[in-house]
């Protein structure tokens, strides 16, 4: 048997308002109609009551009653037809609409009767408790059919009950409102369920347009989906409505972003970094950003259904450590670069030792040999590369010497330059060193000749100290469309914010890093213990002065004694500037 469709969630809402809108108007129907009913009952009564008050008093009537009840024979029909009893009951009956109006002496013969034919004999309802004094209400079944009748003792000039007046109502009589009563109260019960039926159809339009035509039992699997989905990647995922109110946001979006309990809350109010509240609030991607270490990329789409605007989903990655691979990498480029060189010019030695020993110029083949052992297998254009015995450090700098020359940039290493270790972190030196000279080549080219950038190195106990200057603008000159340019600012604890620099050529590109690798290089330097920051800003002699500390990445050389003093070695806050400013970030 194939399974029954189950009726949608919206339907069953309908028909259950509808039901409980029938269910009330019937009940509040049957109320009001027997309200009604009493109403009419006691309004007939009390109509009943007066008329036979009225008749009781009247003095003629009494004085007949007491007449026809002194005499003790009965009285005959004949004279009582034409008597003035039978005219007052009929005229009073004809006048009031009544079904009848009866008089009766204290035996309860009838003085006055509707029919003739029953006058002068005994009522067929009980008279003893009217002619005790009392009156009577009560729906009774006579001759005449059923009917409402007030029964109402005629007294004698000294208060004695002689007799009875009984004025009655028939029952159809009574209820002759109650159609048209009825009418209105159908007409009304129409009209409730009329309107009741368009607010249940309205609401179930809105119903739908609110939830987008999912059911709830669909809500609760898409609520069910959503969490495994969404707690169960290491994306963050940040969806906001077209109000700008956080409606979604994962737990790694709020590890990411640094954010705590942002559903339900303006995108505004929850702390974020301007560029991504902006790439947010946009609609666009933000390629790369820095909120609290992080590097991350943000890539944002608009949500829509049926044509109707729902917001934006923001799907944001860590790219942190592709980041730091990235520069790995990088370095690795440019390692391998200078091996390349290295064995090339290598080469190029080795023929001519060879060439002089093969001319038996075996002298010249030794002193060859010598200064090859003196300066290096590789001859590098580095200004003062002589001051380096650290074989990574001569060959590392000496490849970014090439790629500068290249630039029209020179790069020398400075007189100041002391190392007396060796390194034994690579990838970190390469990584915060390789930033620092990239960036300060790139703002050297812009700068008027000569164009170049120094390097000092010097080492404390085992730790490594950088500093590099350039001739270029400075932070404070540098252009808005090419060399160290300022796209964040000095954080509150001293470190470099992201920033920017690019080399102002358009067939470069933006340059190493495009300023988030100073981040990096600053994260770098502080997993050891160090730091980067700015010495200088820069000014008309030369450009900005950058230097890092690097903890634990020398190895103590083996024959090195007791290391001079490094109170030469630049530290945190030395300079005429301190601390880093905004423009500081950029390089």
């Amino acid at each position: 048997m194939p399974r029954r469709r189950r009726m949608r969630f919206a339907t069953r809402t309908l028909l259950l308002q509808l039901a409980t809108v029938v269910l009330v108007v019937v009940l509040c129907t049957g109320v009001y109609l027997v309200l009604a009913t009493q109403q009419l009952r006691a309004e007939a009564e009390s109509s009943a009551l007066g008329i036979a008050r009225t008749l009781a008093e009247d003095p003629e009537l009494r004085a007949a009653v007491a007449e026809a009840s002194a005499d003790p024979g009965t009285p005959r029909a004949e004279q009582l037809r034409d008597g003035e009893l039978q005219r007052t009951a009929s005229a009073t009956a004809n006048r009031t609409g009544a079904l009848f109006v009866v008089i009766t002496d204290d035996h309860g013969i009838r003085l006055a009767h509707p029919d003739p034919d029953r006058l002068g004999q005994e009522v067929s309802t009980p008279f003893q408790e009217v002619l005790a004094g009392h009156e009577v209400v009560e729906w009774e079944t006579g001759t005449l059919g059923e009917s409402v009748r007030a029964k109402v003792p005629v007294r004698d000039a000294g208060g004695t009950p002689v007799g009875e007046v009984s004025v009655g109502f028939a029952r159809a009589g009574v209820f002759d409102d109650l159609p048209p009563l009825l009418a209105v109260i159908g007409l009304a019960a129409a009209g409730s369920l009329l309107v009741a039926g368009i607010g249940a159809l309205l609401l179930r339009r809105r119903w739908e347009r609110l939830t987008l035509g999912v059911q709830p039992e669909e809500l609760v699997a898409l609520v069910q989906n959503q969490t495994a989905v969404l707690d169960g990647v290491d994306d963050g995922v940040l969806a906001v409505d077209a109000e700008g109110v956080v409606r979604v946001c994962n737990t790694a979006a709020e590890r990411l972003l640094a954010v705590r309990d942002a559903v339900g809350r303006p995108l505004d109010r929850i702390g974020l970094p301007d560029p991504v509240r902006d790439a947010v609030s946009a609609g666009r991607a933000l390629s790369e950003g820095v909120v609290d270490g992080r590097v991350l990329y943000l890539d944002t789409r608009p949500v829509e259904r049926d044509g109707r605007p729902l917001g934006t989903v923001a799907v944001i990655r860590d790219r942190t450590e592709l980041v730091a691979l990235s520069e790995r990498l990088e370095t690795v480029r440019t390692m391998t670069a200078a091996l390349r060189v290295q064995r090339h010019e290598f080469a190029n030695r080795i023929h001519v030792a060879a060439g002089l020993l093969d001319a038996q110029r075996v002298q010249d083949a030794r002193e060859f040999l010598a200064e090859l052992a003196e300066r290096g297998s590789v001859d590098f254009p580095v200004p003062g590369i002589a001051r380096l015995r650290d074989p990574f450090l001569r060959s590392f700098l000496g490849a970014k010497a090439l790629e500068a020359t290249e630039r029209g940039v020179t790069l020398r290493i400075s007189e100041e330059t002391h190392l007396l270790g060796a390194v034994s972190e690579v990838e970190d030196v390469a990584a915060v060193l390789g930033n620092l000279v990239d960036n300060a080549v790139s703002a050297a080219v812009d700068a008027a000749p000569p164009r170049w950038v120094e390097v000092a190195l010097l080492d404390d106990r085992d730790a490594l100290v950088v500093t590099v200057a350039d001739s270029g603008a400075g932070l404070d000159g540098a252009p808005d469309d090419g060399g160290a340019t300022d796209d964040g600012g000095a954080t509150d604890d001293g470190g470099v914010d992201d920033g920017a620099a690019g080399d102002g050529t358009d067939s470069a590109g933006p340059v190493h890093g495009h300023g988030l690798g100073l981040r990096l290089s600053r994260e770098i330097a502080r997993r050891g213990g160090g730091d980067l920051w700015v010495i200088d800003r820069g000014g008309a002699a030369h450009g900005a002065v950058f230097a890092a500390r690097l903890g634990g990445v020398v190895a103590p050389a083996r024959s090195a004694g007791a290391a001079p003093p490094r109170s030469a070695a630049p530290q945190p806050g030395d300079g005429q500037d301190g601390e880093p400013s905004d423009e500081e970030e950029s390089r």
